[in-house]
């Protein structure tokens, strides 16, 4: 079962815990496992509200005379005495070690010096076990999320005031995708974050899925721009309906356009190899006509969603153009792997490829036929024909062959 965390307004420990248990989860069921661990005075309060019109489920995490600044040995020892399954220890001692991980980082000592304070309190504990206990009994094995909004401001902690996000969410947050926000509040908590990075195999849009659940959990204040809410969608993945399915990859891509009429011919060759060296997918000049029937030429970019900020400033800098257009599109592509093959020419490096229906075909590298066709003055057409008819062999030893 995936799981998709929509997290439009941030994400915590307990807009998680709440998010799940809307989902389904029953109540008495994680009470039963929280209090498996060695940990005394708190009990946790779960409340249905609405933020702007939507039910959600509020979860509170009350604790009595609870002062402990625990560190990741106490953590870990508490997690590993308790009678909780091996998979769910082993979860939660991960979210908790890349919270210490990054702790440490900005304190400058090693991991087993850090004390958690607000992290390590009983609150913490109990959203991130809990968590892992309520996916766990969701059947929830995969996890994706959404880009992380990030608030501005500052928050009050042990340390004093801090700035927004707090410097344990951002360090936690390195190679995330994430945006800001003009919301003056803490919209992402280090354990929210700690959670979320832990968990999620990749950052993105909703994935192709059949809906089968909607859960939400309320965060703790009300915002006036947006509802204080996670919510995570649950589903199967959706495939194309064929047998094979599974051997189609799916992503999503960047494409880039922009439209030119008054600049030299002989830039656009050059332009081309820079794209391409840049990290370009594929590029294309497309013949259009312009304002006033001006012919010009439409440059369209393929490329992943990462690369996308520097091609835009490649074609920017590069190119005559007063703006570029993007958008992300979905692509399916077929499975495919590299290997050589024993030919007439030598070990040449050939693509395999798989259709829908398993058949493998061989499909020679250009650049490495162009070589020799140049190299032993050979028509390159030959060369192409020769590298297929010799691993005609290959291509039916592999039909229908997953590796």
């Amino acid at each position: 079962m995936l799981a998709y965390f929509d997290c439009f307004s941030g994400i915590s420990g307990d807009m998680t815990l709440g998010a799940l248990i809307d989902l389904g989860v029953p109540l008495k069921y994680l009470e039963n496992h929280l209090n498996s661990i060695p940990l005394k005075n708190f009990d946790v309060t779960v409340t249905p509200i609405h933020r702007n019109g939507i039910s959600a489920m509020s979860v509170m995490v009350d604790m009595y005379d609870d002062r402990t600044a625990r560190n990741f040995a106490d953590i870990r020892s508490l997690i590993e005495n308790s009678p909780l399954s091996e998979r769910i220890k082993s979860t939660s001692l991960r979210i908790f070690k890349r919270l210490a991980t990054s702790e440490a980082h900005i304190h400058s000592c090693s991991i087993e010096e850090v004390h958690f304070h607000e992290v390590g309190g009983v609150d913490a504990i109990v959203d991130i076990v809990g968590t892992v206990i309520c996916l766990d009994y969701l059947g929830l094995k995969r996890i994706i999320a959404s880009h992380i909004p990030l608030g501005k401001g500052f928050v009050a902690c042990s340390h004093g005031k801090l700035p927004v996000p707090a410097p344990a969410t951002l360090d936690i947050l390195k190679g995330v995708p994430v945006y800001g926000s003009e919301i003056p509040h803490e919209l992402v908590t280090p354990t929210g974050a700690a959670i979320i990075v832990t968990l999620a195999e990749r950052f993105g849009t909703l994935p192709d899925m059949t809906i089968s659940g909607i859960g939400y959990g309320a965060g703790q204040r009300e915002l006036e721009v947006a509802p204080n809410l996670l919510r995570i969608i649950t589903g199967a993945q959706s495939d194309i309906g064929t047998k094979s399915a599974a051997e189609i990859q799916k992503d999503r891509i960047s494409i880039l356009e922009t439209c030119i009429d008054d600049m030299n011919p002989e830039l656009f060759g050059y332009l081309m190899d820079r794209l391409f060296a840049d990290g370009a997918l594929d590029v294309y000049w497309i013949p259009v006509y312009m304002k006033k029937n001006r012919p010009g030429t439409m440059l369209q970019v393929l490329c992943k969603l990462d690369d996308k900020d520097h091609l835009i400033r490649r074609i920017l800098s590069e190119t005559t153009t007063l703006g570029v257009r993007h958008y992300e599109s979905r692509r399916w592509l077929l499975w495919r792997d590299r290997y050589e093959v024993k030919t007439t020419y030598g070990d040449i490096p050939v693509k395999r490829v798989k259709d829908p229906h398993g058949n493998i075909r061989i499909v020679p590298e250009y650049d490495v036929c162009k070589k020799i066709a140049r190299e032993q003055n050979i028509p390159l057409r030959i060369i192409y024909d020769t590298i297929t008819r010799e691993t005609g062999d290959n291509e039916r030893r592999f039909n229908g062959s997953t590796t």
